[in-house]
């Protein structure tokens, strides 16, 4: 188990667009990171690219130090000056053995993560082993430290409520808005088609909502959204003159002042009077605090956000000493099941072997013997022979197992 590394660059040691230095497309992975391993002999690789981390899981009998970490980044990104190497060999999070299988549990299990009880990463790092596996840079053994983090993962996820409460402000709004019965045929106003626009929109895409509207400075960017959305886009500067009206307005624009002002927001409304729920995620506000005083509406910010976030982050980090008992005790599992798994793959030639031993026997040793016998006594000395063989191939690999774990 000490073959095993990690190499973590992450949200605590580097600024986010520093671990964006570290992506790779995913139309390039596959030949730069063969040739990695191949360059440095490594037995097995694994590589991880999230917003807020970048992880190689190696597999390599050498040792993997300070050094060793700026040599793979020199060779991997060979146009990083010697500063970004320097940079990541300095800041480079290094485990080891079961160090390394207790860090990825914790990844996987999203205590690592900058959101503690955010399940994406279990999605992110089980589609990571699946394209390394399709490589064909991954083996064994990482296939089966993945197997067991994940299985962990989901008991971590199943045995605490780390995960039941949501901290994110676009999987808090969703939440909210759900909270509220709004119908599926809603019509839903969106104004700006940035990232965080598009992740609240596909929330209400894969409930159900249908019908949606998208404004974008950039009308090639409101066209890609709505697209998604099979919904209709709209240039910004067409906004004052949308007359269709709206149920909820979603608006996340990246302007340094309001942008809906009570004039704009009258001639949304079209005449109608009735409450409106506003999601407003834009910092600033888009809506300009007038709309907010003089209307009937159920307006849904930012700050309203973030205080339910920081109450279920409190919440979630009560979990931290239940999942940590849950990650310690499957350390020690891992360690078991791995020994095992060195007994089967050391043993695997035996049921070969014995088989062998058992053709020449019949077919060459005592092949006179056997001649001479009738079918009742051949057939009988065949099942004794069957079932030695069954006994020869089990219970040498549980004797082994059971002298190596007593060690």
């Amino acid at each position: 188990m000490e073959d095993f590394h990690i190499l973590a660059f992450t949200h605590r040691q580097l600024e986010v667009n520093q671990i964006g230095w570290l992506h790779i497309a995913p139309d390039d992975q596959k030949d730069r990171l063969s040739a990695l391993k191949t360059h440095f002999g490594f037995e097995e690789l694994m590589y991880i690219s999230t917003c807020n981390r970048v992880e190689f899981i190696i597999r390599s009998a050498t040792t993997v130090d300070t050094d060793k970490v700026g040599a793979i980044i020199a060779t991997l990104f060979p146009d990083h000056d010697n500063t970004k190497v320097e940079l990541f060999a300095n800041n480079a999070e290094i485990y080891k053995g079961a160090s390394a299988v207790e860090h990825l549990i914790k990844v996987t299990s999203s205590v690592d993560s900058m959101i503690i009880g955010e399940r994406e990463i279990i999605t992110q790092v089980r589609k990571a082993f699946q394209d390394c596996k399709g490589y064909g840079i991954t083996g064994d053994g990482i296939r089966l430290m993945i197997r067991f983090t994940i299985e962990t993962a989901k008991k971590v996820y199943t045995e605490t409520n780390i995960a039941q409460r949501p901290v994110s402000v676009v999987s808090l709004a969703y939440h909210t808005l759900k909270g509220k019965d709004v119908p599926l045929d809603a019509r839903v106003l969106v104004v700006g088609a940035g990232v965080t626009n598009t992740n609240m929109t596909r929330f209400l895409k894969k409930h159900g909502f249908t019908n949606f509207a998208v404004f974008n400075r950039t009308f090639s960017k409101a066209e890609h959204l709505a697209h998604q959305l099979k919904g209709t886009p709209y240039p910004l500067e067409q906004l004052a003159n949308y007359d269709k009206g709206f149920d909820v307005l979603i608006t996340c624009t990246g302007a340094d002042r309001s942008i809906i002002d009570e004039s704009l927001y009258n001639q949304l409304l079209q005449g109608d009077e009735s409450s409106k729920i506003i999601i407003d995620l834009a910092i600033p506000s888009d809506m300009d605090r007038a709309v907010i005083n003089h209307h009937v509406i159920d307006y849904i910010s930012v700050d309203f956000l973030q205080k339910i976030s920081s109450k279920n982050l409190e919440k979630r980090a009560r979990e931290i000493i239940h999942v940590e008992e849950i990650i310690q005790d499957a350390v020690e599992d891992y360690k078991v099941m791995f020994k095992e798994r060195q007994v089967e793959l050391a043993m695997r030639e035996v049921p070969e072997k014995v088989k062998e031993i058992k053709s020449t026997a019949l077919d060459h040793v005592f092949a006179k013997d056997l001649a001479s016998l009738d079918d009742d006594s051949r057939e009988t000395m065949e099942r004794i022979m069957d079932y030695m063989e069954k006994k020869y191939m089990s219970m040498p690999m549980k004797m082994a197992k059971e002298i190596l774990l007593k060690k």
